[in-house]
């Protein structure tokens, strides 16, 4: 999901609570707050020699102890006031990825794609989840599909990876 279109779902939902599932089931608590937003450059190589570069928006979720309990999630339009406070003072680049960066005491700490959402009832619901990390060089270093296979194919001394 865009920057942009996740801005655009606070929008059009303005009452509705900001739910996160980080994981199939489990919703950081109701006692989360919006601590920082990135923007970030990624500006990279690969194990092939291969350059790359975009940018992403990461929005960090924090946990608060203070409000352990707290049952009412933070409404559309509060999220949407913090980040246009944040676009005031360093303007987010909207056509971008947006990431959401979270870990409570169970989930290590992780930039959490948008995997899909939801509108019901009176809820957003963002379901998040991570993408595995991929070798972007297989045409060149000659890697199979195959994890097994990719494995031994990138093993010191292979001339990959």
């Amino acid at each position: 999901m865009k920057t942009n279109e996740f801005l655009s779902v606070l929008n059009e939902n303005t009452t509705k609570s900001l739910v996160f599932e980080y994981a199939p089931g489990q919703l950081v608590g109701a006692n989360y707050h919006i601590t920082e937003v990135k923007n970030i450059t990624i500006d990279s190589v690969d194990c092939g020699a291969g350059k790359d570069y975009w940018k992403e928006t990461i929005i960090q979720l924090w946990e608060s102890p203070a409000e352990l309990g707290k049952r009412d999630y933070m409404i559309a339009d509060k999220a949407l006031s913090i980040l246009n406070t944040v676009d005031k003072i360093k303007p987010m680049e909207k056509d971008v990825e947006v990431k959401f960066e979270y870990s409570n005491s169970v989930f290590h700490t992780a930039q959490l794609y948008v995997l899909s959402h939801q509108i019901k009832d009176d809820q957003i619901l963002m379901h998040l989840g991570v993408e595995k990390t991929d070798c972007k060089a297989k045409e060149t270093c000659s890697v199979p599909e195959t994890a097994e296979v990719a494995e031994a194919s990138c093993a010191p001394g292979g001339g990959c990876c």
